[in-house]
């Protein structure tokens, strides 16, 4: 599926993804490849990205935490996710 992560200054992140957790408002959850059409407010937490590989440009880089080749983490403030159509978009602050 394709993540597109994008904030009020620049798109974070846009790429092929196996997984993403969200923390949701009602607590955190999953989504994975061919997941149900879902509209959803985050709030505070971490963003955890898993794919076989990454590319990030180097100006928003900084912004996410390595946890190994295949994950990496972000932490936001608050949000809202849109998942339709195999195509994941979170709109993060």
């Amino acid at each position: 599926m394709i993540l597109e992560i994008v904030s009020p200054e620049a798109t974070l992140f846009k790429g092929e993804v196996t997984s993403v957790s969200l923390p949701g408002v009602s607590g955190s959850f999953q989504i994975l490849d061919n997941h149900a059409p879902i509209v959803s407010i985050l709030k505070h937490g971490v963003v955890k990205i898993e794919a076989k590989s990454f590319k990030f440009d180097k100006q928003v880089e900084d912004k996410f935490t390595k946890v190994n080749d295949q994950n990496y983490l972000l932490e936001i403030n608050s949000g809202t996710i849109e998942m339709q159509d195999n195509k994941v978009i979170v709109l993060a602050d």
